[in-house]
């Protein structure tokens, strides 16, 4: 829509910053953490950038105060992080482990000493490898049981302090990964029968832990957070207009609609029946699934791209099982499902070095989707770049180019909220460079620059703002006024 003048951002709006415990924290075996999927898939050769690990992370674990100092000084109002499964229960199901909850006290208490609101997230990928070990994870239905008991420990014990609760990080991406193209954990390719049935099983956990989060807070928020790749028909062809029909249906609703409605689209599941695909529901699935739908409060939102969707012969390109994680621009593959669409090359847009597209836009396309088809409150829950930094005498960094992208999605980001969005919080990914999961540590998101490249034992871990950061404090200054 068009409108002569912006009301600008809410006095209440969340200005933040996110992580998550794999590739932040480090100390991987400290205070009878366990091991989870991550620390033993990155152990495998290749799938890993210069075989980099989590095993030190960027050190958060033992840097944490001097990480939300600097967030308090950029003037954060909220912090998204998740907690690793493997520092509560390091087994999965076993004995709780307190120091695991003192680490995660003493995280959320300093957040709240400078007025910096925790936005937890209960699941990040890291699954005890003791599960996996003991009964295959996420493709077994006792998950759901130990997801629950897990989740629910978390939230009577940091309930009374933890106000924004996000239980699944992008489970259409850790699924499609791990049981599609094999790039994540348990590392299976097109094991599409077990990757519809690990998702229902992913969101049985969801939706029973929001039944006892709101059994114990009935006025906590809680909500989960989408990858969210909003698809652009190639042209106006009729059969290119299908086309993204089906990938919505297929890449987008079929998770928020369960999130949000507590059923899956019914062209998405017609479709998957036809290739004899049944999801195995036990007889409360459905009701308990719409239950928590009535309860979610918000839709979460990690956006970083959108693809362009155009209509793919049943003899057409599948799925790719490689990624570009060298920063190599133009090397990733052109991939989609054979008989519904593809996903070719925007000639209108610029790309990453990682060959994502950059799409300000995007973000308010993903607001007004979800606003006109779900009428719920919205947290982007992720949104930034990832680039190649330059640490340069001084121990300055200047990059531009970052807050060119981040300055771009907010501009639009405020016009979905003139839109009529109702959008809480934004946080940016990330506050400090991390881990970038498959592609090492040359792949920096922060605001932060943390002094150090794939090999831990040259790591320096010194804290270094970017110009980025000061740019950031402006904009949480001013509200977003100054963009």
């Amino acid at each position: 829509m068009y409108f002569k003048e912006s009301n600008g951002f809410p006095e209440t709006f969340l200005w933040g910053s996110a992580s998550a415990a794999y590739q932040i924290e480090g100390a991987a075996s400290e205070d009878g953490k366990g091991v989870s999927n991550w620390d033993q898939f990155v152990r495998i050769p290749g799938k890993t950038f210069k075989a980099t690990t989590g095993d030190l992370a960027v050190d958060h674990y033992h840097r944490f105060k001097e990480d939300i100092a600097l967030m308090a000084e950029a003037g954060l109002k909220t912090y998204r992080f998740s907690i690793a499964w493997t520092r509560i229960i390091p087994d999965g199901n076993g004995e709780v482990n307190e120091k695991g909850l003192a680490f995660y006290d003493a995280i959320i208490d300093e957040c709240i000493q400078y007025g910096i609101e925790p936005m937890v997230t209960v699941y990040h990928w890291d699954m005890p490898q003791a599960l996996q070990d003991q009964y295959g994870g996420w493709e077994n239905r006792q998950i759901v049981k130990d997801y629950v008991r897990y989740a629910t420990t978390l939230f009577e014990h940091f309930g009374d302090r933890v106000h924004y609760w996000i239980t699944m990080n992008e489970q259409n991406v850790f699924t499609s990964l791990g049981w599609l193209t094999g790039m994540h954990p348990p590392g299976k390719v097109m094991d599409q029968k077990m990757f519809y049935q690990v998702n229902h099983h992913a969101n049985m956990a969801h939706a029973y832990s929001v039944l006892e989060l709101k059994k114990r807070y009935p006025d906590a928020h809680v909500g989960a957070s989408f990858a969210y790749t909003p698809g652009y028909a190639w042209d106006c062809k009729p059969i290119n207009a299908m086309a993204k029909a089906d990938y919505d249906d297929l890449q987008n609703y079929f998770w928020m609609d369960v999130y949000a409605y507590g059923r899956y689209p019914k062209a998405a599941i017609r479709y998957i029946e036809s290739n004899g695909i049944h999801i195995q529901m036990e007889a409360e699935d459905q009701k308990i699934m719409k239950q928590a739908a009535a309860l979610i409060d918000f839709m979460g939102v990690n956006y970083y791209q959108t693809a362009a969707i155009e209509y793919n012969p049943i003899d057409g390109v599948g799925m790719s099982t490689e990624v570009n994680t060298t920063g190599k621009k133009g090397t990733a593959k052109e991939e989609g499902i054979p008989g519904l669409y593809k996903k070719p090359s925007n000639p209108y847009l610029e790309k990453t070095d990682w060959d994502w597209t950059i799409d300000p836009m995007g973000i308010r396309m993903c607001c007004r989707d979800i606003t006109s088809r779900y009428d719920l409150p919205i947290v982007i829950s992720e949104n930034g770049l990832g680039a190649f930094d330059k640490l340069e005498e001084g121990n300055v960094i200047h990059d531009p180019y970052r807050i060119a992208f981040l300055e771009a999605h907010l501009k639009e980001l405020k016009k979905a909220i003139d839109d009529g969005c109702d959008v809480w919080a934004y946080c940016t990914w990330s506050f400090t460079d991390l881990l970038s999961w498959l592609n090492g540590y040359q792949k920096r998101y922060g605001f932060v620059y943390v002094d150090r490249e794939e090999d831990d034992t040259t790591a320096k871990l010194n804290r270094y703002k970017k110009d980025s950061f000061y740019w950031y404090q402006n904009v949480i200054k001013t509200n977003g006024k100054d963009l």
